[in-house]
């Protein structure tokens, strides 16, 4: 008679085996319904790697048909407490127009004190429209969303699941965009819940940054907002008084990256890749998840081995995802041998989403470094060309370094081979991560 501890390993054999295969079975069929990309991913430059910001700037300008825009300020803003203030202060100033744009609406205090204002504003007159994802922001109240529709505003869900838009409700917009009066823009990380006040100081409060724009590629943000809203309600936003003649308000270059889901090479994912290729120094890379495409990975470990100094940084104990982060931990070991320089941020779960290169250009905005984000989500994202906010970033970069644990090769090596097990079972979904 088998006994019972020969029961037990057999029984676990075959469920691991189960799950290997339903894993398999789906990663089959999802690739069997999503349509591969129509074009071929590209391989190398032109030239020998390396790039001036110049040069980087206007190749990326064209390759994306996206304009390279001059005269405007981004002012980073780094945590709840910096962040909050200063969007809340924009709502109070408003005299036009308020547009948010948000994956997470959540409840809690800071959410009310968002709701209280956009109230505020559209009692005094100001147009308020509000697009929250219906999939991040399903934690919103919906006595909020009462308290808002009575006090004036435009209130949208983006796609909640119907039977006509089964085939879209995948695609998801995970853009976080504010305009106010066509004029002031926010963009990055951060959505509106409890997690993103303070100072990341704890484990309940999240690191991340978000940032203001001013100047013409304001235009752009709206131009998101307009898009995501056109589809949620069928209505075209139009006007001066929503697109204003915008002057000049600084010296800092941008190009704007119009990034939705395509069948298309991912304009994200191309940036990302000339980023790799045209580096001549450092690349710097604080992402919540890194599952990537694996052509990215393998562009990101080759920089690396051609000389560039690579530092990528990722969650450490605290994840809101465990599943990706058994997926990212499978990329570690190839990046290790290449030369890249890994750590895992240890105070709090770290949701900044920021990439700069050679202290000379950064992107910033929403996107992750995932495959949803390149191919499946609508995401906001702005290269800026400028050193001095570049130099502002890698020294918050630093910072968090300080902050976090370096990831050896030996360390790697050294995990259980259940653990290795499953990082893999959980990479078979990495389409979805």
């Amino acid at each position: 008679m088998m006994s019972r501890l020969t029961m037990t390993i057999t029984m676990t054999y075959l469920y691991v085996l189960s799950i290997i295969g339903v894993l398999a079975l789906a990663s089959v069929v999802y690739n069997w319904l999503v349509p591969d990309q129509s074009e071929i991913a590209p391989d190398c430059l032109c030239v020998d790697p390396a790039l001036s910001a110049e040069e980087s700037a206007l190749a990326l300008s064209a390759n994306l048909n996206a304009p390279l825009l001059d005269g405007n300020a981004v002012d980073a803003l780094f945590n709840g407490d910096e962040i909050f203030p200063a969007m809340l202060e924009a709502i109070r100033q408003a005299t036009e127009s308020v547009h948010l744009l948000t994956y997470i609406y959540w409840q809690g205090a800071v959410s009310h004190q968002f709701g209280q204002e956009l109230c505020a504003a559209a009692k005094r007159g100001v147009t308020v429209r509000l697009l929250v994802d219906a999939v991040g922001g399903a934690k919103m109240s919906s006595s909020m969303v009462d308290e808002l529709k009575q006090a004036g505003c435009t209130f949208a869900w983006y796609r909640p699941l119907r039977w006509y838009n089964i085939g879209r409700f995948n695609n998801r917009t995970h853009r976080k965009v504010m305009v106010v009066d066509g004029r002031i823009g926010f963009t990055g990380g951060v959505g509106i819940a409890e997690v993103w006040t303070g100072h990341a100081q704890d484990p309940e409060h999240w690191r991340d940054d978000h940032f203001r724009i001013r100047g013409p590629a304001v235009r752009y943000l709206q131009g998101s907002f307009a898009v995501n809203w056109r589809q949620a309600t069928g209505e075209v936003l139009v006007g001066a008084a929503l697109f204003p003649d915008l002057p000049d308000a600084g010296n800092v270059r941008i190009v704007a990256v119009d990034a939705a889901p395509s069948v298309r090479i991912s304009t994200i994912g191309f940036t990302y890749w000339l980023f790799f290729h045209a580096a001549r120094e450092e690349i710097h890379i604080t992402t919540p998840y890194y599952v990537p495409d694996p052509r990215l990975h393998l562009g990101l470990a080759s920089a690396a081995q051609r000389g560039v100094k690579v530092t990528l940084l990722v969650p450490g104990p605290h994840i809101d995802s465990k599943l990706v982060s058994h997926a990212s931990k499978t990329y570690y070991r190839l990046l290790l041998q290449a030369g890249v320089v890994i750590h895992e941020y240890q105070p709090s779960m770290i949701h900044t989403k920021t990439v700069t290169v050679d202290g000379e250009y950064a992107l910033i905005g929403s996107p992750n470094f995932d495959t949803r984000s390149f191919g499946l989500n609508y995401e906001e994202a702005l290269v800026v060309y400028d050193r001095s906010l570049t130099q502002t970033l890698n020294r918050s970069f630093d910072d968090d370094l300080s902050n976090s644990r370096q990831i050896t090769l030996r360390e790697v090596e050294s995990w259980s081979p259940w653990a290795r097990v499953l990082n893999h079972l959980a990479r078979l979904l990495r389409a979805q991560l």
